[in-house]
């Protein structure tokens, strides 16, 4: 299960830069990675896990802007196609290190 993180925010006055930074910092802190530029990605073991994490990013969301959030399968997201550049083979970004106990 991926649950990804997308989001539009406003960043025109210094207050709005702060919060901007501090959203993008608290989702790598909870273990996201960058799939493009305000697109954020996250392993989850579970639906489950995913509900619990989506709750968490909604206790850190800033004042204004959009944020959306999209539970996908491992299935679904590893059907994207990349229609222009590679993709990373990053360890960090793969269910191969998932242990589930």
């Amino acid at each position: 299960m991926r649950l990804m993180i997308m989001f539009d925010l406003p960043t025109e006055t210094a207050q709005q830069r702060r919060e901007y930074r501090q959203f993008r910092q608290k989702l790598l802190n909870e273990g996201f990675l960058m799939i493009q530029f305000s697109v954020y990605a996250r392993v989850c073991v579970t639906r489950q896990t995913a509900t619990f994490l989506e709750n968490r990013v909604k206790k850190f969301l800033p004042h204004v802007g959009v944020v959306q959030s999209l539970m996908v399968t491992e299935k679904q997201y590893n059907d994207m196609h990349f229609l222009v550049g590679k993709p990373v083979d990053d360890v960090r970004n793969s269910s191969d290190r998932t242990v589930i106990l």
